[in-house]
């Protein structure tokens, strides 16, 4: 069983920044993949950013420029800096991993609880 624990989350100004944290436990195995993703109210989830274990990176077109997903894999601690917010930034922020313990192994996804990001002013 995989455990996610975000952390982060708060109100800012449009233009400010936040610093997301999504702590991982469990049984993550050797090569999992790590994201962000968001939902607003009324909107359905989307992928905001991802991160392989070699430190490959995704980001959504949205947030290209804006916002740095990172990870620590001594610390199984996954990160998001956001930069330069925007109301439409706006959300609840998941952490997600996918795991796969062995390469035959279909991929498992976990998702923490969610923390919420407010950019307002």
């Amino acid at each position: 069983q995989v455990q996610l624990v975000e952390s982060g989350g708060g109100l800012v100004q449009p233009g400010g920044s936040l610093r997301l944290s999504c702590a991982a436990s469990g049984n993550l195995g050797n090569n999992y993949i790590m994201a962000w993703y968001r939902q607003a109210p009324g909107k359905e989830r989307e992928l905001v950013a991802l991160i392989t274990r070699g430190d490959a990176t995704s980001y959504a077109n949205s947030v290209k420029g804006r916002f740095t997903i990172s990870r620590d894999n001594a610390k199984n601690t996954l990160y998001l800096q956001m930069d330069s917010l925007q109301p439409e930034d706006t959300a609840t922020y998941f952490c997600n991993a996918q795991v796969a313990l062995r390469p035959a192994d279909p991929t498992t996804h976990y998702w923490g609880q969610g923390t919420q990001v407010t950019v307002s002013s």
